[in-house]
């Protein structure tokens, strides 16, 4: 009779294990209140039990902490309470639930801003989500805009793809063009509802058998954001800041103009990047930084 016991202590042990190990395999996604304002609107459900925005973090980062001690592969996702109560009214549930925040949490993972949990500490996560749901919204309005600008009233073609294209071609001469080194590009171009930007960082050798390393979901971010640029064919601009070992940093810049990307003038450069852009007011430049003029990098388009 022992050691039937014994056998039956094992073979729970050993299914406790497999399912420990198991576990380790399930990814999770935690939903995380980056915004004091998302906070409050929450301390509206009586199941919501925080009620103090700075000690919430606090454990959401034990959370996260805890389960990656566990193996587990974590998400975490912002959490957005004006989506998740109209979550709650197309599907009919309870918004006032645990088991409702957890499923609307669950489909987040699948279409909202997400980063995966490395170990940063929460003060740094915050600001990391909130810079990928701009980013993910940026790209979101772009390709709508892409999609809704129609076709050419004189040839039929798609203005959104062909601008598209072009703005594949112009990104390929833009880092085909700059001298080795790393490279910050930043593409600004406003809007009626709100101003897109898309930063880019790609690294370049003169060695000739080695390509450029772009990031690829930077750049898919970037072509769309110049290709709305282009179709809407309003104003619009784009630099990009060099750094190499042995020199200063050099700044070299183009503007957008009737679904054109035209290089600026050194002079131009200058003036763009030594002007507040809010006040007008002027900047001092920065020290041992060349302003360069812009090189050719996007060809005449028949779209405007």
């Amino acid at each position: 009779m022992r050691r039937k016991t014994n056998d039956t202590g094992t073979h729970r042990t050993r299914t406790t294990d497999r399912r420990r190990t198991l576990r380790r395999e399930v990814p999770g996604t935690v939903g995380l209140l980056a915004d004091a304002g998302d906070f409050a609107a929450m301390r509206g459900y009586r199941s919501f039990t925080f009620d103090d925005h700075r000690d919430y973090l606090r454990q959401v980062d034990g959370l996260l902490r805890s389960l990656a001690a566990q193996g587990i592969h974590t998400t975490v996702a912002l959490f957005d309470p004006d989506e998740y109560a109209q979550y709650c009214g197309e599907h009919g549930l309870d918004p006032d639930t645990a088991e409702t925040r957890a499923r609307f949490t669950a489909e987040l993972a699948g279409s909202g801003a997400v980063l995966p949990y490395t170990g940063q500490p929460i003060d740094e996560l915050v600001p990391l989500l909130v810079d990928e749901a701009v980013r993910q919204a940026t790209w979101e309005y772009a390709t709508g805009l892409l999609t809704e600008v129609g076709r050419c009233a004189d040839c039929g073609e798609d203005i959104g793809r062909a601008s598209f294209e072009r703005a594949t071609d112009a990104l390929e001469r833009l880092v085909a063009g700059a001298p080795p080194g790393h490279h910050h590009f930043v593409c600004s171009v406003p809007t009626e509802a709100q101003q897109l930007v898309a930063v880019l960082h790609a690294d370049t050798t003169d060695a000739p058998d080695t390509p450029p390393r772009v990031e690829g979901r930077e750049g898919l971010d970037f072509v769309t954001v110049l290709a709305a640029g282009l179709a809407l064919g309003g104003p619009g601009g784009l630099v990009v800041r060099s750094t190499a070992e042995g020199r200063g940093d050099r700044v070299h810049g183009w503007r957008l103009d009737r679904g054109r990307l035209i290089a600026l003038s050194a002079a131009a450069v200058f003036n763009a990047y030594c002007t507040d852009a809010d006040t007008g007011d002027p900047v001092a430049p920065e020290s041992g930084v060349e302003y360069c003029p812009g090189y050719e990098v996007d060809a005449p388009g028949p779209h405007h």
